[in-house]
């Protein structure tokens, strides 16, 4: 073991390990195993990951690795691990890369020809998910939603056209009007979950439609972290008219005729003939405008 502390020849290896979301016996003694042994842990926030450490007794050297410099930091790392050091990822909760810092160094890493080796653990979009009821057979991850533009209406509009389970993450302050957003765009009778504080002492996960739902933060704004799972669409018939209105919303945004048409087949379950019909009617009806 002590080739990973150390460093040898041969490349080190890059782990990327899953911490608790909330509560604490969510770590694995394969997380604290490989922790214990690395050279070094890039953690998000060096301080939090502090309390981590101390209550398992790992004592390694903390180095930050965050959104704001890891783009400075991800090549004096690679050559650290090509040197033959072994470095741990992690966050400040739940798994690393999913809506946390974190891409750039497994991408820079496996392009250097370094292995990259998970170390599973906790998730709040996949403990939301199995305790929503909803279906996880087939499901799109959305992360966090943008605050506002054409790249937040895009994404709910297609949430709401979506034939299988969505799940996004959501400030509960923005909670009620993303909620009504979707209402809005026709979701409004979409069964879904509002689950909040995964694994923590006010742990709740509450059920409904889009529209029961909304109304009800509408009055009582959630406290603490919120994950919001939505329902596929149902399987009635899809008409002319919302094909229609689905492929000019993306000509619109400034996609070609054929990706508009490409990704309504997708989305609706339409033929790419349909749509592709629908695109140049669009693109016929914008030049005579």
């Amino acid at each position: 073991m002590e080739g990973d502390v150390t460093g040898e020849e041969r490349p080190g290896t890059l782990y990327v390990v899953s911490t608790p979301i909330g509560n604490m016996g969510d770590f694995s003694f394969r997380a604290v195993e490989v922790l214990g042994r690395v050279a070094a842990i890039l953690a998000e926030d060096t301080r939090h990951t502090r309390h981590l450490l101390d209550r398992y007794a790992i004592e390694r050297p903390l180095q930050p690795y965050h959104e704001h410099n890891e783009a400075r930091a991800t090549p004096g790392l690679i050559e650290r691990l090509r040197a033959g050091a072994s470095l741990a990822l992690v966050t400040d909760a739940g798994t690393p890369l999913v809506s946390d810092p974190g891409a750039r160094l497994v991408r820079a890493a496996i392009d250097a020809g370094i292995t990259v080796v998970p170390v599973p653990g906790a998730s709040a979009l996949l403990a939301a998910l199995v305790a929503s009821g909803i279906s996880a057979d087939r499901f799109t991850f959305f992360g966090f939603l943008t605050r506002s533009g054409s790249a937040r209406r895009r994404t709910l509009d297609e949430i709401a056209v979506l034939r299988h389970t969505s799940v996004l993450y959501e400030s509960p302050n923005r909670l009620a009007d993303t909620l009504a957003e979707l209402e809005r765009h026709g979701a409004g009778e979409r069964e879904a979950a509002v689950a909040r504080e995964m694994t923590k002492q006010f742990e709740e996960v509450r059920r409904g439609t889009v529209s029961e739902l909304r109304a009800y933060y509408e009055d009582k704004p959630p406290r603490g972290e919120v994950v919001l799972i939505v329902g596929p669409a149902s399987d009635v018939p899809v008409s002319d008219e919302q094909v229609r209105e689905r492929v000019r919303a993306l000509r619109a945004s400034g996609m070609s005729t054929r990706d508009a048409a490409a990704a309504v087949a997708k989305e609706l379950g339409v033929s790419r003939r349909l749509a592709y019909g629908m695109a140049q009617e669009s693109e016929v009806s914008e030049e005579d405008r």
